[in-house]
């Protein structure tokens, strides 16, 4: 099935699909596929920490893109804009020497990437979770909106992905909204673009992939969880953040506790706390990553009630749009009386 839409022009992709950025998980060679795939594949600058190598990362993306435009694929690179991520302005400059396409920014005030971004004619599309929010990014003119619901994995919101989506849609028409929170198959792609979205948005069925290197025990959890194993914990970064309710996520537990509550939101002290406790957080992930480490903890979101299997990235996508397209076979085949 041929899909076009407002955002697979705008981003010059095939398929209304993005692999969404994966903190530890997004690596160079899932991305590349995911270009072959002909989707938008997006990996965390955070993933990237030496200069160098997000640099040589960056290059080799764009040469593969530049050499392949049969694929109609891109890339994006996600940013964490909020003033607590030391690496900001300097991963931020290296995107935009090296012309990064597509920006998804989290966690804070998007204007000095979009301002980057659009000196040279790329995208931004800002991370929101309510209305609040979008009008805050709206009116600093990013391209489009991810519009982050219930189940979503990493980061996720409080509403329903299909109210959220209405909801920017009816204040944003104009605006590209990315669908994310509990998509893994083609039926979920469908539903979200029937609410008005332009696109899924969609991370945790890629952690399975064969070209994913997390460790086995991660794929494992992946793929033995269901959607009630997934919870909700602010202890990784201060924010509202899903992961697999294992037993040491039980045992470091879910919540701040009085202290750290005061501390993250006094004037003060929150800028550093928040670094403080990220840096904690991001420890915990990487130390969660080492094959074998009892410490288990892995951010994923509720869609892992629909993975069971291992397969290429090429694989996924192209079952994902075969989905889709049954799907829409199935609608068009009902009677409406």
């Amino acid at each position: 099935m041929h899909f076009e839409n407002n955002l697979t022009r705008m981003l010059g992709i095939r398929h209304p699909l993005v692999m969404a950025p994966m903190f530890l998980v997004s690596n160079e060679k899932m991305v590349e596929a995911a270009m072959r795939s002909g989707i938008l594949g997006c990996f965390p600058s955070l993933n990237y920490r030496d200069a160098d190598q997000l640099e040589s990362v960056l290059i080799s993306l764009n040469a593969f893109r530049s050499t392949n435009p049969a694929y109609r694929g891109s890339y994006g690179v996600n940013l964490i804009v909020q003033q607590s991520n030391p690496f900001f302005q300097k991963h931020l400059d290296i995107c935009v020497k090296n012309r990064v396409p597509v920006y998804i920014t989290s966690l804070g005030n998007p204007k000095t990437t979009i301002e980057a971004a659009h000196s040279y004619g790329a995208k931004v599309f800002c991370d929101v979770t309510n209305l609040t929010h979008a009008e805050k990014c709206h009116s600093l003119g990013c391209d489009g909106f991810v519009a982050v619901g219930q189940g979503a994995g990493g980061h996720a919101g409080p509403f329903p992905i299909s109210l959220l989506v209405r909801s920017l849609r009816k204040h944003f028409p104009e605006v590209p909204v990315l669908a994310a929170g509990g998509i893994s198959d083609g039926a979920g792609i469908l539903s979200a673009l029937a609410a008005g979205a332009s696109a899924a948005y969609c991370g945790t069925i890629f952690i399975t992939s064969s070209e994913s290197n997390v460790s086995i025990d991660y794929t494992k959890a992946i793929l033995d969880s269901r959607m009630d194993d997934i919870v909700m914990t602010d202890r990784i970064s201060g924010t509202p953040c899903t992961i697999i309710n294992t037993p040491y996520a039980q045992k470091i537990g879910l919540h701040q506790n009085r202290l750290e509550r005061w501390l993250s939101k006094n004037p003060k002290t929150k800028k550093y706390f928040k670094m403080l406790v990220q840096r904690r957080g991001f420890s915990w992930l990487e130390k969660a990553m080492i094959p074998g480490n009892y410490k288990s903890l892995w951010c994923a979101g509720q869609s892992v009630e629909l993975i069971d299997k291992i397969q290429p990235i090429e694989l996924i996508v192209h079952e994902l749009m075969k989905e889709m397209n049954l799907a829409y076979q199935d609608l068009n085949g009902m009677a409406i009386r």
